[in-house]
């Protein structure tokens, strides 16, 4: 079975960063919603979620699978690479210019489409993380 630490190093770096991304999300989005707000905490949880969003997009560029149609070694699922970094772009230009709406919104859907969305397929069978997860469970 594999492991973490036999895993090619970007795709340890990846899976790791995706991990914590997805558990860090809700905190910073959180921190700014709840009833007592804590700006401070939104903003070390917000900046930790992007360096590791931004980790995580850039670790895919090293990952190619063998399924799938393949362009140059990328994959459809490599879309999400720019998606991602070009969200987090806007969303800091929404902060910028005082868009707070803005800002809320695009991290709130790079949230739920790169973390939730893209997290919820690897929990195919198929992919090494629902492997580990189903085979753990004894379901495959």
């Amino acid at each position: 079975m594999t492991t973490l630490s036999t895993l090619p190093p970007a795709v340890a770096i990846h899976l790791t960063a995706a991990v914590l991304a997805t558990a860090l999300g809700p905190v910073a989005l959180w921190a700014r919603r709840s009833r007592a707000q804590r700006p401070r905490l939104h903003r070390a949880a917000g900046y930790a979620w992007v360096t590791l969003m931004v980790l995580t997009a850039l670790s895919a560029l090293f990952i190619s699978g063998s399924r799938g149609p393949r362009l140059a070694g990328f994959g459809p699922i490599h879309l999400l690479v720019p998606f991602a970094l070009g969200m987090i772009v806007l969303s800091f230009r929404y902060l910028l210019q005082g868009n707070l709406s803005g800002h809320r919104r695009t991290m709130q859907g790079v949230y739920i489409g790169g973390c939730v969305v893209a997290g919820s397929f690897t929990l195919q069978p198929q992919r090494l993380l629902g492997q580990w997860l189903w085979g753990s469970l004894g379901l495959i």
